[in-house]
């Protein structure tokens, strides 16, 4: 069986590397840009449609709102890839908002950022690959009833694809990715050139109306500034996996700094190119979208309804520019789209595991996640994740339109706490700095940064208005539970680390007055044998067999074999008029720790090594409660001493011999 699981295992995730060979999984910035920038690049797949979305809401007559509102947008994009680019270069080490924050505004305000980020993370996730499956069913509609088992199954193969490692997954989705680039942009680039000939593509969506809800036509003053600010706050998802390369500096190759913030560069500038085409191009072909598709009306009434799924924009506009549904250029960039949507999850898949390993090392999570897997990836980060996401795409049924509002929170908090630090940062370089040059070039990013601060900072607000009630207060509480959840680990590694510390080396190592060993004995056979030569090999001073006469037939026919054999060893026989097994050995034992405190009592347990996972059900279930019990006893050490059944030797034999494995044998006297 362990066999064949290794087996599996390597065939999943390949060979185990060498820690020596971590160099060769840093990633040039061909990879790095499908790795750590495929989130806000296919963003561009599903932002324009939410702004869309929101306006309709109110009507059609909205909808002139979009260029206004997609502006907005591009403007923060720039404005927040300047001021990642400063953070790339001031803070190499790959804690990226993390590390800004907390050495600036304090670890406090730090675990605000993780927790938003990581909660954030898990968003990405769920969002990205329910979108893709949205795509997938806009292209075959018979597949809309399994979207929750399709999102699901994706997410498991993101995380074995990732648990290759970062390089091994680069390779693996940098096509998707520049298919997914070069189709929207040679769609959005036709759709223009045939609008500027005169043969502009017209949507399947653009004879559609809207029914009226009450008080449509009436939006005017407070009423339709928060439907403007709204819309904006969820076109602004576009902005979503920015700050996963400033996480990421770490795995890229040297010159690091350089080469992230150039990624960075070419990422914001691609996905804004694309951003403004694609939504220039839905306005051009007058593409309607509603939340509620049976609000569609007009041109083949009803085929917006929940029995006919309505197309995603970027379906919608692939169709009017390429000829059709049926056209080789629908589906090409349907195929992309819906790949690039998936594959944007494994922006998340590098950035939680990555910071995620960050926090293990500050003590703000469990260590195992800073642990590297076979494949050198933070394996235990990328399982988690999956997990996570895998529920919440169950729970919510993998719908895009009820995660959405969920998601964008943490990122904007994160952008706003970490231009803040980095105006502290430059503010303290500033003091210190005396040359005239460095002086105006940190002027110049302390500008940069404090244009980004106070404007994520009004859009944080914004996005928490708009979308609080609607399910974004879900994430609010999750990260507040996340961060309470971190102090509290820290508090524990912290008095655990305290209460560890060597104070008195002298009275630390003062060895104790006596160690009693005690032998437990259920029936004589060899392993009660191998365990009382192994408690005599260690020459404590005063050896005892320990049994409970559970059945008091069965320990007369213990008491009788003992002494046939001769057996120099004490034997205690402790009544249990309860049948229990572990209450009374632990009195025992606790009452020889009464009548001498600075004793040792030594336990040594007889214990069968099985091979099968099923033989562990019926062998050592009472040895592993005891076990439990005694070492929560000051004073008392207890020793398992193995007794390797026939099974456990031919599981063994593949391998016995691995780097590192023990070789069985007798105790030696």
């Amino acid at each position: 069986m362990i066999h064949i699981t290794e087996m599996l295992k390597r065939l999943v995730i390949g060979r185990a590397l060498r820690s020596e060979e971590l160099a060769e999984t840093l990633l040039p910035k061909r990879l790095a840009l499908p790795v750590f920038a495929s989130d806000p690049l296919s963003s561009v797949a599903y932002a324009t449609q939410e702004i869309l979305l929101v306006l309709t809401l109110g009507g059609l007559a909205h909808l002139h709102f979009t260029p206004w509102i997609a502006a907005a947008v591009v403007v923060l994009m720039t404005v927040v890839v300047l001021s990642y680019r400063q953070v790339v270069y001031a803070y190499p080490g790959g804690g990226g908002s993390y590390d800004v924050v907390t050495t600036n505004l304090g670890p406090g305000a730090g675990l605000v950022v993780a927790s938003s980020l990581l909660v954030d993370y898990v968003m990405t996730v769920a969002v990205s690959v329910a979108a893709g499956v949205d795509n997938i069913v806009s292209a075959v509609p018979e597949l809309a009833p399994h979207r929750v088992a399709l999102a699901l199954g994706f997410v498991t193969l993101l995380a074995a694809v990732n648990l290759r490692g970062v390089r091994e997954s680069g390779r693996a989705f940098a096509a998707p990715t520049y298919l997914f680039v070069g189709g929207v942009l040679i769609m959005v680039g036709t759709g223009l050139f045939r609008y500027l000939a005169g043969d502009a593509p017209v949507a399947e969506s653009a004879a559609y109306g809207i029914t009226p809800q009450p008080g449509d036509a009436h939006l005017t003053g407070a009423a339709l500034l928060m439907l403007v600010l709204r819309a904006f706050s969820s076109g602004c998802t576009a902005l979503t996996g920015v700050e996963a390369i400033a996480n990421g500096v770490p795995a890229f190759r040297r010159p690091k700094a350089r080469n992230a913030a150039t990624t960075l560069a070419v990422m914001g500038a691609v996905a804004t190119t694309m951003f403004i085409g694609v939504t220039a191009l839905a306005l051009v072909a007058k593409v309607h979208v509603a939340s509620d598709p049976c609000r569609l009306t007009g041109a083949d009434t009803g085929t917006g309804c929940s029995d006919h799924p309505q197309r995603t924009v970027i379906a919608q506009l692939a169709a009017a520019v390429f000829g059709g549904e049926h056209s080789v250029g629908f589906y090409t960039v349907q195929a992309a789209t819906a790949l690039v949507l998936i594959l944007a999850a494994n922006t998340a898949f590098n950035g939680f595991p990555l910071l995620g390993s960050v926090l293990a090392r500050h003590r703000y999570l469990p260590r195992q996640l800073h642990s590297r897997g076979d494949r050198l990836a933070f394996s235990n980060g990328i399982i988690a994740l999956a997990l996570v996401a895998g529920l919440l795409l169950w729970g919510y049924r993998a719908a895009v339109t009820d995660l959405i509002h969920l998601y964008i929170l943490g990122v904007f908090t994160s952008f706003t706490l970490s231009q803040t630090g980095m105006v502290r940062h430059w503010n303290r370089r500033l003091r210190t700095e005396r040359d005239p040059a460095a002086r105006r070039r940190g002027r110049a990013a302390r500008a940069v940064n404090a244009t980004g601060a106070v404007i994520t900072g009004l859009v944080l607000v914004v996005v928490l208005a708009t979308k609080f009630t609607e399910g974004a207060w879900l994430a609010v509480l999750a990260a507040a539970v996340l961060w309470l959840t971190m102090r509290g680990i820290r508090r524990h590694y912290d008095a655990t680390a305290a209460e560890l510390a060597v104070t008195d080396p002298g009275a630390d190592l003062a060895p104790p007055s006596r160690v009693l060993a005690i032998v437990l004995v259920s029936t004589v056979h060899k392993p009660t044998l191998r365990a009382l030569a192994y408690a005599r090999a260690f020459h404590p001073d005063r050896l005892e067999a320990l049994t409970v006469a559970v059945d008091r037939d069965d320990t007369r026919v213990l008491e009788r074999r003992w002494r046939q054999l001769d057996i120099d060893v004490p034997l205690t026989v402790l009544d249990s008029p309860y049948r229990e097994v572990t209450r009374p050995v632990v009195e025992y034992v606790r009452s020889l720790r009464r009548d001498s405190p600075r004793d040792v009592v030594a336990v040594f347990i007889p214990q069968y090594v099985v091979g099968h996972r099923w033989e562990n059900l019926l062998h050592n279930q009472s040895v592993l409660w005891l076990k439990g019990r005694l070492l929560l006893t000051p004073g008392v050490t207890v020793t398992s001493v193995p007794w390797q059944l026939t099974s456990s030797a031919r599981a063994d034999r593949p391998a016995a011999h691995a780097p590192g494995a023990v070789r069985r044998g007798r105790p030696r006297r």
